[in-house]
């Protein structure tokens, strides 16, 4: 249990922080794998004849879906897929983590085709007190997702719980 936990000066100072841009690629493949395994059963995750009759451009990505990270062995993260030194390190020493929830904004359609370029920022640092855990340290990110028009289409905005 962290009782003492304060954010010092240099993990401040990673406050800001963008990564590289990595590439997400949304295939037809992908989306309908996403879309079965949430349990989506409208057909215009699956069919682009049906997808087309319902007015988008290819089989759209289904909500929180936007695209695969491309791994490249070697050039790629091993969990995540993400390039080297896309994410920044606060050093805050604490062991354990918790998902303090996703939220994303959407700015246009997403779908099969589009290629997506990701870059994340540390948004925000910031601690709350628990009577389970102690401290707890809150890191907010924010990705944006580019298509390959240049166009922004989703902001996704995350907070992790280190205790």
């Amino acid at each position: 249990m962290a009782e003492n936990f304060e954010i010092t000066d240099e993990m401040k100072s990673k406050i800001g922080f963008e990564s590289g841009p990595w590439v997400c690629e949304v295939t037809s493949t992908s989306v309908r794998a996403f879309a079965r395994g949430v349990g989506y059963t409208d057909p215009v995750y699956y069919d682009e004849e049906a997808a087309k009759k319902a007015g988008y451009r290819n089989i759209p990505a289904p909500p929180t879906y936007l695209g695969t990270p491309i791994f490249i062995p070697g050039q790629s993260d091993d969990t995540f897929s993400f390039p080297p030194g896309s994410m920044v390190d606060i050093n805050h020493g604490l062991p354990n983590l918790l998902d303090g929830g996703t939220e994303t904004e959407y700015f246009d359609t997403i779908c099969a085709g589009d290629n997506l370029t990701c870059v994340t920022k540390l948004a925000d640092l910031f601690t709350k007190e628990s009577k389970g855990t102690g401290t707890m340290l809150i890191t907010a990110t924010e990705a944006t997702f580019t298509n390959q028009d240049g166009k922004v289409v989703a902001i996704q905005r995350s907070q992790g719980i280190f205790y």
